[in-house]
């Protein structure tokens, strides 16, 4: 692969080196914040050679790219020569800005904390075995060495917040730092006052919300000594000014509202993990391939981090998370087996290997989301493991994207079982997905002769276009559940009104609560599904009206629903409009993907029968 080509593509494909405000990756992924997230060209992104996908998920445009992600970042990062340009930045919707932020704070801590946590882990693995003793020098030095990251996570969040907002890590660091100096650890202990007034005695080691509200004031504070400072003296005045008053405020208010704001956190994840029980953790592994696949997936990664400073181990995302991505190797591996397509199955080893090792994105955007056998078996793989799992309560304790390497991350010095669970919990992932793929997998029918077999085209119908507005095809779409054709085949509409008409005759089945989705059933039997908009759930129905109840026939053209579209634009949302056939496997279906304005006939459905 030619990476420097590759990279000169994908910065193409994002708007242009002018259009990237900031680059990170992650282990598999090149994650890009835009100042214009209409400037990417999420198709052409999708053909460059290396990339596996792209998306636009969590305030980010992310390109896929598995395990070269590594040189290909390297490669955009010196095309961009720290270029990235924060200028006439686009509005965003402030769900997405603070996504953006929690996502560049955490996602750099990743490897600090994978690295000295799995040294723990397999530290305790040793002396379990009775091959060195926990007692003596070499092993409490080593241990600590582990766990010097997540002591220090104060500091390493300061330093992450501070590049995320662009101000000095270095007085940031220091001024977070104040709060685990051993001297000031010390006072609190005995009890002290600033200024009149008491300190909480509070452990700030491990936290990371204290460090984050600190960075957030300090951040105000730069910016605005930087801006009144007679430039002479600003070298000095600014750090000190802004230490001077972000330091004891941190203490005397921010710190605490942090340790407060992180035990609430953990203990609300804490109470719905012990009032759901195991099936949490079923119901977590079963719904990861579409966390992963949109990159939803990492706002989990804050919760896991306060668990980890808070009660030590985490047992929720990341046993599921054992179960999904063993799953995706189970499958991956079965699929290798039945395709009769050598690319296909190159692809399918490659991606298996690479989730038997914990990293999925590979087997997700390869395999498995663009077949729907493939992924069912997956979620049939992770229910079954995810199962086992949470009635074994296994616990995590460290972050790191579990798989074969990394199954030390279980190891429990006062529970042995629990490295045990882990491995029956992973074998039976990847045996119930691999069953699963092989008995659910079907080849793609090549043509066959007339003479042979001939299919009946038993009836027919014309859809028109549902939605006043730009036709475009499917596969433009920016969510890769219609995109890729995981719910089936059909066309999308940019509308340009908001009303949503009956296509053909039908009967309506399905009106979802949230009103932003609706479902009917054909008179000849196809099964179509409206979706109004991309994460318009969010809106809780507001701005739609629905004029029909389940149940209504319907004649083609008549008003389905109405919605407010300037509003939704306005609340930050993509109102795209889908219309997608969902029981395709029963009809040849003829797709118009006549890029027009003009209303017409956008869909041709036959069910056939053999």
């Amino acid at each position: 692969m030619d990476f420097k080509k590759s990279a000169q593509e994908i910065i193409k494909g994002v708007g242009g080196a002018s259009n990237v405000a900031s680059l990170i990756h992650c282990s598999t992924r090149l994650r890009f914040s835009l100042n214009d997230f209409d400037k990417a060209n999420l198709d052409a992104l999708k053909k460059i050679d290396g990339v596996l996908g792209a998306v636009i998920a969590g305030g980010q445009c992310q390109v896929i790219i598995g395990n070269d992600v590594v040189e290909m970042f390297d490669a955009v990062q010196g095309l961009l020569g720290g270029k990235e340009n924060t200028g006439k930045a686009q509005r965003q919707p402030i769900g997405r800005i603070i996504l953006d932020f929690i996502i560049g704070v955490f996602q750099p801590l990743v490897p600090a904390i994978a690295g000295g946590g799995i040294l723990k882990s397999i530290l305790m693995l040793i002396a379990m075995f009775g091959w060195i003793s926990d007692k003596s020098q070499t092993y409490q030095i080593l241990n600590l060495i582990g766990g010097a990251p997540l002591y220090l996570l104060p500091l390493l969040v300061a330093i992450t917040a501070a590049q995320k907002l662009k101000v000095n890590p270095l007085v940031a660091v220091s001024t977070v730092g104040v709060l685990i100096l051993p001297d000031i650890a010390t006072m609190l202990e005995k009890g002290t006052t600033l200024f009149g007034m008491h300190v909480l005695n509070v452990t700030y080691s491990s936290q990371v919300f204290p460090a984050i509200l600190s960075i957030l004031l300090y951040a105000v504070m730069e910016r605005f000594f930087t801006k009144y400072s007679p430039k002479p003296i600003r070298i000095f005045f600014v750090p000190m000014m802004a230490m001077l008053i972000t330091a004891p405020l941190t203490l005397l208010f921010l710190g605490p509202l942090g340790y407060v704001v992180g035990q609430y956190f953990v203990s609300a994840i804490l109470f719905l993990n012990a009032h759901l029980g195991w099936l949490a953790t079923v119901l977590l592994a079963a719904v990861l391939p579409f966390m992963v696949a949109t990159g939803m997936h990492k706002p989990m990664i804050p919760y896991v981090v306060a668990t980890f400073s808070t009660v030590g181990r985490e047992t929720l995302y990341l046993p599921a998370s054992l179960a999904h991505n063993i799953s995706e190797s189970g499958t991956c591996f079965a699929v290798a087996l039945r395709t009769n397509d050598s690319k296909m199955r190159a692809t399918a080893i490659s991606a298996g290997i690479s989730a038997f090792f914990g990293i999925t994105e590979p087997a997700l955007y390869g395999v498995t989301l663009q077949h729907k056998r493939a992924l069912a078996s997956v979620i049939i793989g992770g229910i079954f493991g995810g199962a086992y799992i949470g009635i074994s309560g296994l616990a995590a304790f460290t972050l790191v994207g579990p798989g074969l390497a990394s199954l030390p991350m279980f190891v429990d010095k006062g529970n042995p079982m629990n490295l045990v669970n882990a491995i029956i919990g992973f074998v039976i992932s990847f045996a119930v997905s691999f069953i699963a793929g092989l008995l659910l997998w079907q080849n793609e029918a090549k043509s066959i002769e007339k003479e042979d077999t001939e299919k009946v085209n038993i009836a027919k119908e014309d859809l028109d276009v549902p939605v006043p507005g730009q036709v475009m095809p499917l596969s433009h779409v920016p969510d890769d559940v219609f995109s890729k054709g995981l719910l089936g085949k059909g066309v999308a509409v940019v509308p340009s009104e908001g009303k949503l008409v009956a296509p053909t005759s039908g009967t309506v089945q399905m009106v979802y609560e949230t009103k932003h989705a609706l479902g009917m059933t054909t008179d000849a039997g196809a099964e179509l599904l409206f979706h109004i908009g991309l994460d318009t759930v969010q809106l809780k129905g507001k701005y739609f009206d629905v004029h029909v109840k389940v149940g209504d026939h319907v004649e083609k053209g008549d008003l389905l629903e109405t919605f407010n579209l300037q509003d939704i634009k306005a609340a930050g949302y993509n109102p795209v409009t889908m219309m997608v056939v969902t029981n395709q496997d029963h009809y040849a279906i003829d797709v118009d993907e006549t890029e027009t304005s003009t209303p017409h006939t956008v869909m041709n459905i036959s069910k056939m029968e053999a």
